[in-house]
């Protein structure tokens, strides 16, 4: 059986792997703190804090909106327990990174995480984007690709719909609930409804995700997604690409599961895991961990 498999089951369908879990990954972990290192790296008028753990080739993870690098505390832990050394920078705007934060564009986002693997004397790195972060991990690999040696695409939205199809990549319906998911003015019943239409799968609690919104550092995100030009990061250079999806994620749904597959090639590997939604990381975090652990294996082996 081969390592994806070592607590999963695989079978195919429709042209994806489709990991089925032996048992329910919904279960928090107590994360050592005393293995992560906290550091502040300052390059130009930026500032930008990290979180390091574990010894090995590394890999890069990059967070969703608005959101902070902790919320793979535990995948992370997996990921170090595995061999690998994890840095999690911190976007602006959260924690102890700073910087300017209007009129950022992709390319700025990614010269943050370009500058931290190069101070960290990291490189080349296996990078890893959740949700929004899958737009700068694949913008890094596009304007840095000395830096990179495989991209892993988490919940990702391809920005990019089938041909002929009228669709937006994320309709306004489902951009209304990310939005308001973090919006803390709203009331806590509200901000759940979103939560379970926008990020969990049916069954899981989404209450982990009531806290934990950053709304300067959203608002900067989505201005980037949005002024950016898709072609800019869309390819992600020529980077291989694990294309991590969940089976029950309704804003990267099932009908473009095979978009970017299908525009860039054999580059892609599409692997499906069942029981997650756009969240992800607190939904499967052994899952996710798995799967980026045998991709990155593999590509830090060639």
């Amino acid at each position: 059986m081969s390592e994806m498999n070592r607590f999963a089951k695989v079978s195919k369908q429709g042209g994806a792997a489709l990991i089925a879990l032996v048992a329910s990954s919904f279960v928090f972990a107590d994360v050592g703190p005393a293995t992560v290192q906290d550091t502040v790296i300052p390059h130009g008028n930026v500032r930008t804090e990290v979180f390091s753990q574990g010894k090995g080739p590394t890999i890069v993870i990059l967070p969703s909106l608005g959101r902070s690098a902790r919320d793979y505390d535990q995948v992370a832990q997996m990921l170090a327990d595995d061999g690998f050394r994890v840095l999690r920078p911190e976007p602006r705007g959260i924690g102890k990174s700073e910087g300017p934060m209007e009129n950022l564009n992709m390319h700025d986002f990614a010269a943050d995480v370009a500058a931290v693997i190069e101070q960290e004397h990291a490189g080349p790195v296996v990078v890893v984007g959740h949700a929004w972060g899958n737009f700068p991990a694949r913008q890094l690999a596009a304007d840095r690709p000395d830096l990179v040696k495989g991209v892993v695409l988490v919940s990702a939205s391809a920005g990019k719909v089938p041909p002929g199809s009228k669709e937006k990549p994320i309709s306004p319906e489902m951009r209304k609930a990310i939005d308001g998911a973090g919006d803390l003015s709203l009331p806590e019943a509200t901000r759940l409804a979103y939560l379970k239409e926008a990020f969990f799968a049916p069954g899981n609690d989404p209450h982990v995700w009531l806290d934990g919104w950053h709304q300067a550092t959203h608002d900067a995100e989505s201005h980037a997604r949005e002024t950016t030009p898709v072609d800019d990061y869309f390819a992600a250079g020529s980077a291989p690409i694990l294309d991590l999806q969940g089976e029950a994620d309704p804003v990267a749904p099932r009908r473009f599961s095979q978009v970017l597959k299908s525009m860039v090639g054999d580059r892609v590997t599409v692997v499906v895991v069942p029981h997650a939604g756009h969240a992800f990381a607190p939904e499967q975090p052994q899952a996710m961990a798995d799967a980026i652990a045998a991709f990155s294996r593999k590509q830090f082996a060639q």
